[in-house]
C-alpha cells in the first residue's frame, strides 16, 4: 500500500501508524530484523539530514537493505522518464521511498510500480514528518490543541489533516496569500475543528502546542526576500509563545532559521520538543515500513 500523503489515508491507518511508531520506540529490539531480506530504495532529489539518516538507519535496524540514490545518478525526467525509472526500480526493490520536488512524480511512479511508494517529502505533503509530529504530541500533550504559525506549505498540509484525524483542534495563522491549499483545510474540517486566520496571536492564544516551519522552503529561494517581509510579524518569539497555555510545547520540523520563524530562546526553551520530533522521524519511518511490508 502506497504512503503518498496523510490526506490519502483513513484516520484509522494514521492512528495505527502513530501507535506502531510508539511501540517501535519503546521496544526496538522486538522489531529488529523484522524486514530481513527486503530492499528499500531511498531516492533523493532534495538535500536532506533527518530524512536521509532516519530512513537509512530505520531500514537497516529493521533488517532491510537501504539503497540510496541521488537524482544526479538517476536523472529522473531528464536522462530517463519518470515512468521508466519507476518500472526499473520496481524490478529491484520492495519499497520505493522518494524525496522529490513535484508530487506528480510520486503519483506517476506509483501508477506503474507494484512496489509500494512512500513520500519522503514533496511540494504537496510531508507525511512521514507528520507521523513523527503526531507521535511527539501524543507523548507530551495527548489531544493537544495546536497552532501552526507560518507558511501554509507541505508540512502544514500533512500536519493539520493528521492532527484533526487524531482529535486535536487546529488553528492556522499565515500571512494573506500564504494560506494552505483549501482542499487540505476542507478535509481536516471533516475530522475536527480547524480555524484559519492571518493573526498569529489569535491562533496561539491558550493553545497546548505551537508549531512553525521555515518561511522559505527548498525550491522557493527566489522568493526569500519577499517572504521575509511578508512574514515579519510571524516569528514565534518569547512574547508570542507566552500567549499559549502555561505548559504549551513548541515544535519545529527543522532545519530552523533562528531569528526568522523562531527565536533562539524559544528553540532552546525547556518546553521545546524539536529534537524529540527529530528523533521520532526514525520511529515513524520504521512504522511506515513495518505497516507496508509486514
Amino acid at each position: 500500500m502506497d504512503f503518498l500523503g496523510i490526506a490519502d489515508n483513513s484516520p484509522e491507518r494514521i492512528r495505527r501508524l502513530v501507535d506502531l511508531a510508539a511501540d517501535v520506540k519503546s521496544d526496538p529490539g522486538r522489531f529488529a530484523g523484522r524486514l530481513s531480506g527486503k530492499s528499500v530504495g531511498l531516492f533523493f532529489m532534495k538535500p536532506s539530514t533527518r530524512t536521509r539518516v532516519s530512513s537509512e538507519v530505520g531500514a537497516f535496524e529493521l533488517g532491510a537493505h537501504p539503497v540510496v540514490l541521488r537524482n544526479e545518478e538517476v536523472g529522473i525526467g531528464g536522462r530517463e522518464t519518470v515512468e521508466d525509472v519507476g518500472r526499473v526500480l520496481d524490478r529491484y526493490l520492495d519499497v520505493i521511498a522518494m524525496r522529490v520536488f513535484e508530487h506528480g512524480h510520486l503519483e506517476s511512479i506509483a501508477a506503474v510500480a507494484e512496489a509500494p511508494v512512500v513520500n519522503l517529502l514533496s511540494d504537496t505533503e510531508h507525511p512521514c514528518q507528520a507521523i513523527a509530529d503526531l507521535l511527539t504530541i501524543a507523548e507530551h500533550r495527548p489531544g493537544a490543541s495546536l497552532a501552526y504559525v507560518g507558511d501554509g506549505n507541505n508540512v502544514c498540509h500533512s500536519l493539520v489533516v493528521g492532527a484533526a484525524m487524531m482529535g486535536s483542534p487546529v488553528r492556522i495563522a499565515t500571512p494573506a496569500g500564504y494560506e494552505p491549499d483549501e482542499r487540505f483545510i476542507a478535509m481536516a474540517r471533516t475530522f475536527g475543528e480547524v480555524v484559519t486566520t492571518n493573526d498569529p496571536a489569535e491562533a496561539v492564544d491558550g493553545v497546548d502546542c505551537v508549531y512553525t516551519d521555515v518561511w522559505t522552503s527548498m525550491g522557493s529561494e527566489a522568493e526569500a526576500a519577499q517572504r521575509v517581509a511578508a512574514f515579519e510579524l510571524f516569528t514565534v518569539d518569547e512574547r508570542l509563545f507566552g500567549q499559549a497555555a502555561d505548559d504549551a510545547i513548541f515544535m519545529h520540523c527543522l532545519p530552523a532559521h533562528r531569528g526568522e520563524e523562531v527565536s533562539g530562546p524559544v528553540m532552546e526553551h525547556t518546553r521545546s520538543r524539536v529534537f524529540d520530533q527529530a528523533e521520532n522521524r526514525l520511529h515513524a519511518f520504521k512504522a511506515v515500513l513495518l505497516d507496508i511490508l509486514s
